[in-house]
């Protein structure tokens, strides 16, 4: 129920915005492209909405280094765009691209498609411009690859989702961009098979590896029933899609064409398919970014996105296939394999307060034994801030509150998230 919505356009109307808040204790809720599945970006009361909708310029693009300074505003497809057209990408790709902002992907810490290959955010943003819960402008916006001197305090903010301040600006580093794209999606007998092709792509095809995907049968099946999207490859309990990006099309090719021959020999792949050509790699990378859509599509969901041991990663969507029954219309495992990266779905005709009493605290307690994490790469925001003790020791979330009790101490900023409520 906000009544308030200020869009500022530069870091000082955010200063000015902030300081005024914070000398009359008014709550404010940062806010991007709102496409967060947690909740952090919503306001939970009255709070005022911070939106970087317009604070959507490029500041700078540095051709050689590939480093890219732009607002916090900017929408990371626009972004790809803009560095694409000078032979650039960006190290992070989202199914809500379209819309979500980079400076929301740093405050959630965003992973992604690309992870794999250019790994987190901790490491590509070289700087951070940040307002503080006072209206103090942190200027820490460096484009240096290496820099030692004291604390790394950018690191604080990437992630911390808007509660210890307001990312305005980044400076972020991309990687050239590919000339050589493969995609080779494969079907698996089963998920040990599903482990060990990993081993061997990584040992076979090495630096120009850059994706490893994974879904299971009912994830085809749903994509196929509600988006009538054909399987490349025969019915298999798993498939993999792997993605290669190179400088040498014809060296990539011949590298996954002989991986491909030895895991179909072997039999850790029991069919499978491959693409060069823009278009077709579009057709196989659909298959596994449509899954959400299908999944909505079949009834209410319930999602988890979790990070597990390689080992024990499908095992979770075993248990809860046999501890919900009929009671789930279906219960499905995909992700991102190569980051240890699950996404655990659950559809129902409605939403069901004894279905997700049997979900929960089951899956946050499953989790737990593994020492996995309840969050890989949707964040916390207000879903999820009573579980983080599933994930981190006491000590950890007292170090948390004294941080943010030091950087917000009138707790103005994007209250009710992050941090648990009883703490």
């Amino acid at each position: 129920s906000s009544k308030v919505l200020l869009r500022p356009r530069t870091s000082e109307e955010v200063s000015h915005i902030l300081r005024h808040c914070h000398e009359r204790n008014l709550a404010v809720n940062p806010q991007g492209g709102n496409t967060g599945m947690v909740g952090g970006s919503v306001p939970v009361f009255d709070e005022i909405i911070l939106s970087t909708a317009r604070m959507n310029q490029v500041l700078s693009f540095h051709s050689v280094s590939g480093i890219l300074v732009c607002q916090a505003g900017c929408v990371l497809e626009e972004l790809s765009r803009y560095v694409e057209e000078r032979d650039f990408i960006m190290p992070l790709d989202l199914g809500a691209k379209g819309s979500c902002h980079i400076g929301g992907n740093v405050a959630t810490n965003a992973g992604g498609l690309r992870f794999l290959r250019y790994g987190s955010l901790h490491g590509t943003v070289l700087g951070l411009e940040v307002v503080l819960a006072d209206g103090t402008i942190l200027d820490c916006l460096t484009s240096l690859r290496k820099d030692n001197t004291g604390y790394d305090l950018k690191q604080l903010f990437i992630g911390s989702e808007g509660t210890l301040g307001v990312i305005t600006a980044v400076s972020i580093l991309c990687p050239p961009k590919p000339r050589a794209v493969n995609v080779a999606f494969l079907g698996c007998p089963g998920f040990a098979e599903v482990l060990q092709t990993f081993s061997t792509c990584k040992g076979m095809l090495g630096e120009i590896l850059s994706a490893f995907e994974f879904m299971d049968v009912v994830c085809m099946q749903l994509v196929g029933r509600h988006l009538h999207l054909a399987s490349p490859v025969q019915e298999s309990p798993f498939y993999v899609l792997i993605e290669t990006s190179g400088s040498n099309a014809g060296h990539d090719a011949e590298k996954l064409g002989s991986f491909l021959e030895h895991a179909l020999g072997s039999g850790l792949v029991t069919d499978g398919t491959m693409a060069t050509d823009q278009t077709k790699v579009k057709m196989l990378w659909a298959l596994r970014e449509r899954i959400t859509e299908a999944l909505s599509r079949d009834g209410y969901v319930y999602k988890y996105d979790l990070s597990l041991p390689l080992e024990q990663l499908y095992d979770i969507v075993t248990d809860v296939r046999a501890r919900l029954g009929p009671r789930a219309k279906h219960v499905v495992g995909y992700g991102h394999l190569g980051d240890g990266n699950l996404h655990l779905n659950v559809t129902a005709e409605a939403f069901s307060p004894s279905l997700l009493g049997a979900l929960e605290p089951h899956v946050y307690e499953w989790t737990a034994r593994q020492q996995g994490s309840v969050s890989a790469e949707h964040g916390v925001g207000f879903r999820k801030r009573d579980v983080l003790g599933y994930s981190k020791p006491p000590e950890a979330l007292q170090l948390m509150q004294q941080l943010k009790a030091l950087l917000d101490p009138k707790g103005i900023l994007n209250p009710y998230k992050m941090l648990p409520s009883q703490a």
